[in-house]
C-alpha cells in the first residue's frame, strides 16, 4: 500500500501546486512534465521507424520506380471528386500527426482529401522553366492552391565536407546593421547569419565549405551532447571574442534542429543542461507534429497569446528600422537573421523595382516580453510595418491581415489570372483563405 498512498500524496501534492500557480501558467511554463515522460519516448519510436523505413524505400528504389502509378492513383482520385460534383476544395490529405505545417486548419476536415504520399511521389524531372514560365514563377508561395506538384527539377549544387565558420560579437545596432549587411554582400561567403541577443548585441557569422579542416578547431555541434547552438554562439558574446570553427556540413544545417532554434528552452527549461544532455539529449527534440496533436484548442489558444512564430522578409536598407519595431512590438529574443537576394521576377513575391533586390529573413520564435502583449494588435502593427516597406510575411507564420490587407502586401496579378485558366477557383481554395487564422482553424 505505501507505494500506492505515495503516488496519491504526489498527485495530491500537484494539483495543489497547479491550483495555486493557476492552470494556464502550469500549460504554458511547465509542459516539459508531459513532454519528457510521453513525447519524447514516442519521438524516438516514429524517428526508428521512419529510418527504417526511408531505408527500405531507399534499397528497393520503389520511389522513382512507382512514380508513374503514384500520379496516376492521385489522378484517379481527381477524376472521382469532379464526378462527385467538385462539391468542396481539395487539399493534399494526410494524418495530422505527420503534417509539415505549423498549422491543422478546419478546412483538412472539410475539403476533399487527396492522398499523396510526399516521401515517394517526388522524382526529379527534365522540363524546362520556358515551357510553362507562368506556372513556373506563380507556383512559388502559391501553398498548394494552383495544383498538386508531383515532379520537379532540382539543382544539384557540388558541397563539401565542412563549414568554416567565422563568430564576430558585435555591439551597437548601427554596427550590427554595417556588419551583416556587408557580409551578405560578399559573394565568397556561402554562407551569413545572424542571432540577436539584444537590440544592441549580436553574433555575425560567415561561413564558407571546405574539405580541409583544422582538427583542434573542428566542431561537430550536431552531437547529442554538445550545447544548443544558439547557446554556443552566444558564448562569444559573452566572452567577447572572435571565432573559427569546422563544423561537419550535416551538422551546420542542422545546427538548430536540436534546440528547434530555442523554442525547446520554453517547453525543456532546463534542456540544455550538460546533465540532461549526456542522459537524454540523445531523444530531442520531440517531433513538432506529435507536439501539435497533442496541444488541443485550449493550450493552442493559450500560446497564440504567450508565443509567437513569426518570420518576415524587408529590404536590408530598412534592417534597422524594421529590428526597432520587433523590439517594441515583440521582445522575444534571440532573433535570427538571415540574407536573401530576391530576383525581380513575376510571381507573389519580387521586390519593388526592376532590379534584384537584397532582403533580410528576420525571425522572431518563442514568449514576448512586452508588457500586456496581445497578439493580434501587436502583430497587426507589425504586419502593418512590413507592407509600408515593401516586405512580405512568410505563409507559415500567424497571419492577422484582412483580404485586402494580404493582397497589398503581395502581387495576385499573376496568380490569379492562373486560377481563373487553368479552372482552380472551383478546385482549390485562395491562398489567403488556406493560410489566414480564420480559415485554418
Amino acid at each position: 500500500m505505501e507505494p500506492a498512498v505515495s503516488l496519491a500524496v504526489c498527485a495530491l501534492l500537484f494539483l495543489l501546486w497547479v491550483r495555486v500557480k493557476g492552470l494556464e501558467f502550469v500549460l504554458i511554463h511547465q509542459r516539459w512534465v508531459f513532454v519528457c515522460l510521453f513525447l519524447l519516448p514516442l519521438s524516438l519510436i516514429f524517428d526508428i521507424y521512419y529510418y527504417v523505413r526511408a531505408w527500405v524505400v531507399f534499397k528497393l528504389s520503389s520511389a522513382p520506380r512507382l512514380h508513374g502509378q503514384r500520379v496516376r492513383d492521385i489522378q484517379k482520385q481527381v477524376r472521382e471528386w469532379k464526378e462527385q460534383g467538385s462539391k468542396t476544395f481539395m487539399c493534399t490529405g494526410r494524418p495530422g500527426w505527420l503534417t509539415v505545417s505549423l498549422r491543422v486548419g478546419k478546412y483538412k476536415k472539410t475539403h476533399k482529401n487527396i492522398m499523396i504520399n510526399l516521401m515517394d511521389i517526388l522524382e526529379v524531372d527534365t522540363k524546362k522553366q520556358s515551357e510553362n514560365s507562368d506556372l513556373f514563377y506563380a507556383v512559388p508561395w502559391s501553398c498548394g492552391t494552383l495544383g498538386f506538384l508531383v515532379a520537379a527539377e532540382i539543382r544539384i549544387i557540388p558541397a563539401k565536407k565542412y563549414v568554416k565558420l567565422r563568430f564576430e560579437p558585435v555591439r551597437g545596432m548601427e554596427a550590427i546593421c554595417d556588419k551583416f549587411s556587408h557580409e551578405s554582400q560578399q559573394r565568397e561567403n556561402h554562407f551569413v547569419e545572424g542571432l540577436l541577443y539584444s537590440l544592441d548585441e549580436a553574433v555575425i557569422m560567415t561561413g564558407v565549405m571546405t574539405d580541409e579542416a583544422e582538427p583542434s578547431k573542428l566542431n561537430s555541434i550536431g552531437n547529442y551532447y554538445k550545447p544548443w547552438f544558439f547557446k554556443h554562439v552566444e558564448n562569444y558574446l559573452k566572452t567577447n571574442r572572435e571565432g573559427l570553427e569546422y563544423i561537419p556540413l550535416r551538422h551546420y544545417y542542422h545546427r538548430h534542429t536540436r534546440s528547434i532554434f530555442w523554442e525547446l528552452q520554453d517547453i525543456i527549461p532546463f534542456g540544455n543542461n550538460p546533465v540532461f544532455r549526456y542522459l537524454f539529449g540523445w531523444m530531442v527534440p520531440p517531433k513538432i507534429s506529435l507536439l501539435k496533436l497533442t496541444q488541443g484548442e485550449t493550450l493552442r489558444k493559450l500560446y497564440e497569446q504567450h508565443h509567437v512564430v513569426q518570420d518576415m522578409l524587408v529590404p536590408m536598407k530598412c534592417l534597422p528600422q524594421a529590428l526597432h519595431t520587433f523590439h517594441n512590438d515583440m521582445h522575444v529574443y534571440p532573433i535570427w537573421l538571415c540574407p536573401f537576394n530576391l530576383p525581380s521576377q513575376p510571381g507573389l513575391v519580387h521586390p519593388k523595382g526592376d532590379e534584384e533586390e537584397l532582403y533580410v529573413d528576420i525571425g522572431a520564435y518563442g514568449e514576448p516580453r512586452v508588457k500586456h502583449f496581445e497578439a493580434r494588435f501587436c502583430m497587426r502593427q507589425l504586419e502593418k510595418f512590413v507592407r509600408s516597406v515593401h516586405g512580405f510575411q512568410m505563409l507559415y507564420a500567424d497571419c492577422y491581415m484582412n483580404r485586402e490587407e494580404f493582397w497589398e502586401m503581395f502581387d495576385g496579378s499573376l496568380y490569379h489570372k492562373l486560377r481563373e485558366q487553368l479552372g482552380c477557383q472551383d478546385a482549390f481554395p485562395e491562398v489567403y483563405d488556406k493560410i489566414c487564422k480564420a480559415a485554418r482553424h
